[in-house]
């Protein structure tokens, strides 16, 4: 009878049975055998020990095992999966070199800061941008939120300095007018009051100098002054999470060109097996040897590379909290300076009232005062011609 041979082919080698019917061929020794890298195992060995290698590996698909692992197993053909590859639909996917897990994994995920719209929270994905082809970055468009609230800040300095020009003229006109000598002939309590009053508009004008002097130390240049450095900073930041983002695109397309040489390898470990069913051969054993090998070395390789993408894209989500939470703390300062001297041009503007009031108080007590009898009196003492009346003619 001639040799019967059963092969049984997996994606990491090839286990060749044999039937104990070898007449008239010559077969080497197991352990020579096992030296070329194929395994030649009797029925009695394989169910004494079960096999269950080739089931798992059928189940899951070649595996990449740790440097321990594959000593406590014996080395075994790796092909892990990138976890970054939209490919693995079951619990991640990857959105311009970022992982994210599946809206089915989403569930697991608690937000860093539940209900308080924290931005680091609601910041991870880019966006499409509005004005061209590209993308925007989460980070991106929080520091353009700071930057509109620099430009704000700006622009409110620009009101409060207008306002200040207002003020400024109104009480430069108001002085003028205090001495413009218009019914200054006026006499009698009603010419006091007049002239209470035009002097009023002196004090009022003195008033709102003061209000816009204020206005510009107590306002204006604190508006101007806050955060001089800020162009700067945020420019630190920006370039610190770019730098971290540029090394996490980097070592994503390290994965995936590790990836691919991982599939290289076992394809060509595959070609090389196929070769051994159809004939058997001492130098397509070795040559499967080294393609094992080979496919070891690249799933080492890609077990490398995963754990760098995944130790950058840590350090890259580690560092976009703390800045997002930095910048989110800025904001909330910011908000806060601008509310409270926003509140104080209100106090400001409330004294200014006061002050203009007490200005007219004299005005008013004056006013209240004028007495025409006391005028027409005044005026007739001083101006009088005689108060001896005339008579009729006596012939």
């Amino acid at each position: 009878m001639g040799t019967e041979v059963r092969t049984h082919r997996q994606r990491t080698g090839t286990e060749v049975r044999l039937s104990t019917q070898r007449k008239g061929t010559q077969f080497r020794e197991p352990s020579q055998r096992q030296r070329m890298g194929t395994e030649v195992r009797r029925p009695t060995q394989r169910q004494r020990t079960g096999i269950r290698e080739p089931t798992q590996r059928k189940r899951m698909g070649t595996e990449v095992r740790t440097p321990s692992q594959r000593q406590r197993m014996g080395t075994e053909s790796p092909g892990l999966t990138s976890p970054n590859r939209k490919h693995n639909k079951e619990t991640t996917f990857t959105i311009n070199c970022v992982t994210f897990p599946t809206p089915a994994c989403m569930l697991e995920q608690q937000l860093l800061k539940p209900n308080e719209w924290s931005y680091c929270d609601f910041f991870w994905t880019d966006k499409k941008d509005p004005q061209g082809n590209g993308c925007v970055t989460g980070f991106e468009v929080l520091l353009q939120k700071q930057l509109k609230g620099k430009q704000m800040q700006k622009e409110m300095a620009e009101f409060i300095q207008e306002r200040i020009k207002i003020e400024e003229e109104y009480a430069k006109n108001l002085s003028k007018l205090s001495q413009n000598p218009l019914a200054s002939q006026e006499e009698g309590t009603l010419g006091e009051a007049w002239a209470q009053l035009k002097k009023s508009l002196a004090d009022e004008a003195e008033v709102h100098l003061k209000f816009s002097s204020k206005l510009q130390s107590e306002v204006e240049k604190p508006f101007l002054a806050f955060r001089e450095n800020f162009k700067k900073d945020m420019k630190r930041f920006d370039h610190h999470i770019a730098d971290l983002r540029k090394q996490l695109v980097g070592r994503y397309a390290a994965v995936e060109k590790a990836r691919k040489a991982l599939a290289d390898r076992q394809k060509e470990l595959e070609v090389k097996t196929q070769q051994l069913e159809i004939k058997l051969s001492n130098k397509i054993e070795e040559d499967i040897k080294k393609a094992r090998r080979k496919s070891t070395q690249a799933g080492d390789e890609l077990m490398r590379c995963v754990d760098l993408y995944n130790q950058s894209q840590s350090k890259w989500f580690e560092e976009m909290v703390t800045t997002s939470l930095e910048l989110e703390r800025l904001e909330v300062e910011r908000v806060e300076m601008i509310r409270q001297h926003l509140c104080q041009y209100t106090i400001l503007r409330h004294e200014t009232d006061m002050f203009n009031q007490s200005t007219m108080e004299p005005v008013d007590q004056l006013l209240q005062g004028v007495d025409p009898a006391r005028d027409r009196e005044l005026w007739v003492r001083e101006n009088q011609t005689g108060e001896i009346r005339p008579v009729d003619i006596e012939i």
